[in-house]
């Protein structure tokens, strides 16, 4: 997991809309496993470790229901440390009877898909060591496969599930964008990530220090997809974690320099990448 650390740039906290915040709470507490970091009467934070925060969820003033065929959130992926944990959260899933949407092999990670009440996507993922990912040139062989799922409850050995892992960690955020051209040009010549795969000119995969990818974007909701109402369910922001001050001088600069505006909000800065998703630049 030392891709989610300095000196990489990487996802760090997720940051949804939902309808009924009590409703949100069960889910993410007793299906996903959270615990509650901090509450106030309309938002939460939650966390696998008791000590950060990797998902926010608040309940704004007339919030309105997820609009189909717009840019935001495709999925957050949470990184469970090992093959064992998602063999005991599967297992878990499976008792629980809530449904799943999709688990797939994806060659570089094994993932279990699903959605929060509100239809905000989730996977639940781990990594294969990285010594084992094929690269051609600059892009990272990944596929979708079927998850051998007997193999991986085996794994989970029937240890009883508790709650995420402490070690689990934002492992990578998925987006529905408008484009591709001006949100590749944004987060290369802006932000500073790499393409490590492009999917039929329909999704690009990007990452620093060749991860399989710390954001995924994606055209699949339309090209020309509008962003959706502000008072919609679903994504608010999410953050960028930077290693060190020189490295997000650097990043806001080169934003400026390619026309994207960057604000300060306390000790963050924010952006907006060319389909609307909130950013938000922390250290």
């Amino acid at each position: 997991m030392n891709f989610h650390r300095a000196p990489h740039i990487f996802v760090g906290k997720v940051n949804l809309k939902v309808e009924n915040l009590e409703r949100s709470l069960a889910f993410y507490q007793q299906i996903i496993g959270f615990k509650i970091l901090g509450r106030k009467e309309n938002k939460a934070l939650l966390t696998a470790d008791g000590r950060t925060a990797l998902l926010s969820i608040e309940q704004p003033e007339n919030v309105t229901a997820k609009q189909p065929r717009t840019t935001g959130l495709y999925h957050f992926a949470l990184l469970l440390p090992t093959r064992s944990d998602l063999g005991s959260i599967l297992q878990h899933l499976l008792n629980s009877g809530y449904p799943l949407q999709g688990a797939s092999d994806h060659l570089v990670s094994e993932a279990l898909y699903l959605a929060d009440p509100d239809g905000n996507g989730i996977e639940i993922y781990r990594d294969r060591p990285s010594s084992t990912w094929e690269w051609n040139d600059s892009e990272v062989v990944m596929a979708t496969k079927p998850l051998d799922a007997e193999a991986i409850l085996a794994e989970g050995n029937g240890k009883p599930w508790t709650g995420l892992p402490s070690a689990t960690l934002m492992g990578h955020i998925h987006l529905h964008v408008s484009e591709l051209e001006q949100t590749e040009n944004f987060y290369r010549n802006g932000l500073g990530f790499e393409v490590v795969s492009n999917y039929h000119n329909q999704a690009l995969f990007i990452s620093t220090g060749r991860y399989h990818h710390h954001i995924g974007l994606n055209v699949w909701n339309g090209i020309g997809a509008p962003s959706p109402l502000e008072s919609s369910v679903g994504l608010e922001s999410f953050t960028l974690v930077f290693p060190a001050e020189e490295a997000r001088e650097q990043a806001i600069n080169q934003l400026r320099e390619i026309g994207a505006a960057v604000s300060k909000e306390n000790q963050d800065f924010i952006t907006k990448d060319p389909s609307g998703n909130i950013i938000r630049l922390v250290l």
